[in-house]
Parts: C-alpha cells; structure tokens; sequence
C-alpha cells in the first residue's frame, strides 16, 4: 500500500493566499466559478470602526458590495466582491466605509493586483489592451485608463527615471 501523506512543505489549502489577496488586506470568504469567469467573495480583514471625526467608536450599520476586476486565474476573469463594512459614529453621527485602500484605489475598477497584472502584461509580455481587458472581464476603456495611469504614476512621475542615463 502506498503512503499517501503529504510529502513535508505541504499546508492547507489557503485561496487567499493562493489569489494573492492576503496582501491586499481582503480574506476569501465564498467562491462561485461561472462560464466565463470566478468570482470570489471577499471581506476587510482589518476592523475600521473608529469615527474619522470625532475618534469615537462606531457601530455597524451594514454593507455593501465593492466589485473589483481581479487578475486571472487560469486566463478566467476573477471578480472579487469585496463586503465592506459601513459605521455610524454614535457621538457625532457621521457614516463611513471600511478602509479598502490596501485592495485598491478610491473609485478604481481594478485591484492592485490586477493592475499591476494588466501593466506587466502590456510591457513585458507585449499583450495588447484588447487582450488584457478580455483576460481582466473588463471594457477597453477601463483597462487602458487604468494601465496608462499606473504607468504614468510607476514610470513617467520617477523623477530617478533617468539617474544614470547619458545618451538618449
């Protein structure tokens, strides 16, 4: 009979780690893998529950659902939706939402992740825009703004960009 334990190295099957999420401050909490893509259902890992304001503490109020094009797993679009959490300060009354700026900028369609992946795939591995916005679910449009906005704030705003450079 063979021995069918794990060989040593070998740990529990982690799909936050393995979307490369913990690093973004979000852990997986359900998946549903569709025809066309996976999406993945996530939380904020860190409480956010002191007032902005006034310091005091807030109370839960509810949620809501912040949808973000995630990289691909396995060229299948991956979406997470993101449940962040929504506060009321008791004190001065005022409401906000779970810090999500670890996962992604205020506003964005895209995950850090995710736009980290379209911009190395654009410049490394010379995939067009058509085809990383196909790989991301997303609309050309959206893809191209963000890329040629991470491009411009990692390269094009580096003042270093050209420590070192003598002929151009």
């Amino acid at each position: 009979m063979s021995d069918a334990t794990p060989p040593a190295g070998f740990g529990r099957p982690d799909l936050t780690a393995f979307a490369r999420l913990d690093g973004l401050g979000l852990s997986v909490t359900g998946q549903r893998l569709e025809p066309d893509r996976a999406v993945l259902v996530c939380r904020v890992v860190e409480p956010d529950q002191w007032c902005r304001r006034c310091g005091s503490e807030g109370a839960a109020r509810d949620t809501v659902i912040r949808r973000l094009a995630h990289e691909p797993l396995g060229w299948r679009p991956t979406v997470l939706e993101v449940v962040v959490r929504r506060y009321r300060c008791a004190d001065c009354g005022h409401v906000w939402r779970q810090d999500t700026s670890a996962a992604a900028e205020p506003r964005a369609k895209l995950s850090r992740t995710g736009l980290r992946w379209a911009l190395e795939g654009i410049v490394v591995a010379h995939l067009t825009v058509a085809r990383v916005a196909e790989g991301l679910g997303v609309a050309w449009d959206t893809a191209n703004n963000a890329v040629l906005a991470e491009g411009k704030r990692l390269l094009i705003n580096d003042p270093t960009r050209f420590e070192g450079v003598k002929v151009i």
